[in-house]
């Protein structure tokens, strides 16, 4: 496991959240799923537009194999085991304007998300590894909104589970050192 180390004041919750790929597949109760999307009804956006639309497929029903086809293959292989399936898609205008922000003020509420599901126990990988195109038209989503990621969300299992070439990456990732990603005053030449 990578030692993940972080400033002493930062909370725990921001160091401990990973995206495995190895879930065991059990449902997610009702309660489950709808506090992870009211984490994420509660995110911030500019002007409070809340731009963010969450589209989902529950493992077992009516719409999951669908999801699943629009992921890459590479994603399927290991998606298919989790138990909830989403889609993030963002309204790219605001006020009858086009939207500066709606990708990052979606992103918000996937953080937002991805943090409730730390608390219940669970685990989110967000991924981009996605057939736009095909998502676009399968998923109905209007021309002024955009996709931006799909994420799964279910129990951590055992790397174990997954196919050989996937299990040595089935460890949290560090981050980059704060002097490579925030600087004073100019963006560094």
């Amino acid at each position: 496991m990578t030692d993940r180390t972080a400033h002493p004041k930062l909370d725990r919750q921001f160091v401990d959240r990973w995206s495995p790929r190895a879930f065991d597949g059990s449902a997610l109760s009702a309660s489950e799923r709808d506090s992870l999307f009211e984490a994420a009804r509660w995110a911030p956006s500019a002007f409070n537009v809340q731009p963010w639309r969450m589209l989902y497929a529950e493992r077992g029903d009516a719409n999951w194999d669908r999801f699943v086809q629009l992921l890459v293959p590479a994603n399927q292989v290991w998606a298919q085991h989790a138990s909830l399936l989403m889609f993030f898609v963002s309204e790219t205008m605001s006020r009858g304007k086009p939207s500066h922000s709606h990708s990052y003020d979606t992103g918000a509420a996937w953080m937002s998300l991805a943090l409730q599901a730390e608390k219940l126990g669970l685990r989110a990988h967000g991924m981009t590894g996605v057939d736009f195109d095909a998502a676009k038209a399968a998923l109905g989503v209007p021309d002024d909104f955009r996709i931006e990621a799909a994420a799964a969300i279910g129990r951590q299992a055992d790397a174990a589970i997954l196919p050989e070439g996937y299990r040595a990456n089935e460890t949290p990732s560090d981050r980059k050192p704060l002097s490579e990603i925030a600087f004073a005053g100019y963006f560094p030449e």
